[in-house]
């Protein structure tokens, strides 16, 4: 099996070969297909994608969308109505309400964003990752990856109609041979979390687990618990053949030194960007950080420059004419009936031959009252730097403005920290964590030198917060992720309100 799997993933090699060396004429194949895929559609009649010629008519005729502009015609498939975004049927949404809404969206998952999709982009990524470990044992043990139930759609009318994160969309139409990789399973899929934890626990402890994949903070949480049920220091001592954690959805960067801390063998981290509305990237090189963007996936990409994401009608950059490390808000039409649609992240792209990217924050994920435009990466950069010089472990974190009012001249950022080890001086983190965001964001460096901003506030949080506050807002495992930056106080009054109710 291991030598059949092996041939299988080198041949894909020349799939990948086709969309590095040709990526604008892939591209405009991609949006070809799609349009022509798509002109009976009840969006297609709406717009006439029959006689859409050219990347620039698209654009003309189709303006950018976001999940509100969108929703009236979700609604009409949720309540069984098809042919209305895509041709093929839907019978499978994704809940989602990201990180900065707590309403849930529902995006559609057609049959051909799984399969020519998220599975194509996870054979690719399998194929470059054997080619550089070539002797891999990937295929010859399990994985774990902490997955949630589906949930009921008894509010739609629809029949056949399956609601899930996408990760349990994708297990559930797995082919035959992956799902017998993997350690997750029905009765496991439908069981409340800590129950889940538990029999993940006691399954995988007799398994030969040789890969993770999920959420960080979720995963820790996995092996921690293994870890003390096993009264042991190291997770090879339960898995000598762990060798890859395929992680995402938030960075990476102040957790790996965590992660380093129970491993007694080198594993090897691989980054994807596989979102609810698609496989976008993942890292093709171990030892780079950034990820290859996927062109022939079903996808087709459009980029708007961050200073114009506010304007009534923002200027959209195709491929080819994106800038190396200026912030984009991605926007994306996809093989499941997304048209020219706001997914709410923001990228720079680090490479162009071929093209590459790294994911900096989200469009509503920032914190901008003074004038400082602080996006997400500036702060995990921060954190980590922070981190490292202080022997400080993070375990998660969300940030907030005070704002000025009539007895103040200033205000400043407040962040809510918890730890999984403590920095050995609080005070010094504070100020390695001020000076290196001055460093790294000089708007950040102008507001707080010209003292419009004073020195941010950390409050150090209880070991355990941001588990119960997931918890009481039912968002533990799958795709569930903490905010990090928001441009208002709502998510800190609640944190506190929470543990005002605890102390009570």
């Amino acid at each position: 099996m291991q030598k059949l799997l092996s041939l299988f993933f080198k041949l894909r090699h020349r799939r990948i070969k086709k969309f590095i060396y040709n990526p604008h004429h892939v591209q405009k194949r991609v949006l070809k297909k799609l349009l022509y895929t798509a002109k009976n559609t009840l969006i297609g009649k709406k717009y006439a994608f029959h006689s859409i010629d050219s990347i620039y008519k698209f654009k003309y005729r189709m303006p950018v969308c976001t999940y509100e502009a969108f929703y009236p015609y979700i609604q009409k498939i949720l309540h069984g109505e098809q042919h209305v975004l895509w041709p093929t049927p839907i019978h499978w949404f994704a809940k989602s309400s990201g990180t900065t809404n707590d309403h849930s969206k529902y995006i559609p998952i057609s049959k051909q964003a799984i399969h020519q999709g998220h599975y194509k982009a996870a054979y690719d990524m399998l194929a470059l990752y054997i080619q550089q470990i070539s002797d891999t044992q990937i295929f010859n043990g399990k994985n774990i990856s902490i997955l949630n139930a589906l949930v009921p759609a008894s509010n739609f009318s629809a029949t056949k109609i399956h609601i899930g994160d996408i990760s349990t969309i994708l297990y559930k139409n797995m082919p035959a041979w992956v799902r017998k990789t993997q350690i997750i399973s029905d009765d496991i899929l439908i069981s409340p979390w800590e129950d889940k934890i538990k029999k993940i626990i006691t399954i995988a402890a007799k398994q030969n687990v040789v890969s993770l994949t999920g959420i960080p903070t979720w995963i820790w949480r996995l092996l921690e618990t293994i870890l003390q049920k096993n009264q042991t220091k190291y997770i090879h001592n339960i898995w000598p053949k762990l060798e890859l954690f395929i992680h995402g959805a938030v960075s990476f960067k102040p957790y790996q030194g965590l992660f380093d801390t129970i491993m007694d063998k080198k594993i090897n981290y691989l980054e994807v960007y596989n979102a609810t509305e698609g496989f976008f990237a993942f890292q093709d090189n171990l030892k780079q950080k950034d990820m290859l963007l996927l062109l022939d996936h079903g996808i087709f990409y459009e980029f708007i420059p961050i200073e114009e994401l506010n304007n009534e009608h923002p200027t959209t950059i195709p491929l080819e004419d994106v800038a190396l490390h200026q912030i984009y808000a991605l926007v994306i039409t996809t093989n499941a009936g997304l048209w020219r649609y706001l997914i709410g992240d923001t990228i720079v792209f680090t490479k162009k031959n071929p093209y590459k990217i790294r994911i900096v924050g989200r469009t509503k994920q920032f914190i901008n009252i003074f004038g400082e435009e602080l996006i997400v990466e500036n702060a995990e950069k921060a954190l980590a730097v922070a981190c490292k010089q202080t022997e400080a472990t993070l375990c998660n974190y969300t940030a907030g403005p005070i704002y000025m009012d009539k007895n103040k001249n200033a205000g400043g950022h407040e962040w809510f920290i918890e730890f999984y080890k403590q920095p050995n001086n609080l005070d010094n983190f504070l100020h390695i964590f001020d000076q290196n965001l001055k460093k790294i964001n000089t708007d950040y460096k102008i507001k707080r030198n010209s003292h419009i901003m004073y020195t941010p506030k950390i409050r150090v949080l209880p070991k355990g917060t941001f588990y119960q506050w997931m918890a009481q807002k039912g968002k533990l495992g799958g795709q569930s992720k903490v905010p990090r930056l928001a441009n208002h106080r709502k998510y800190l009054s609640k944190i506190l309100t929470m543990l005002e109710e605890k102390k009570d």
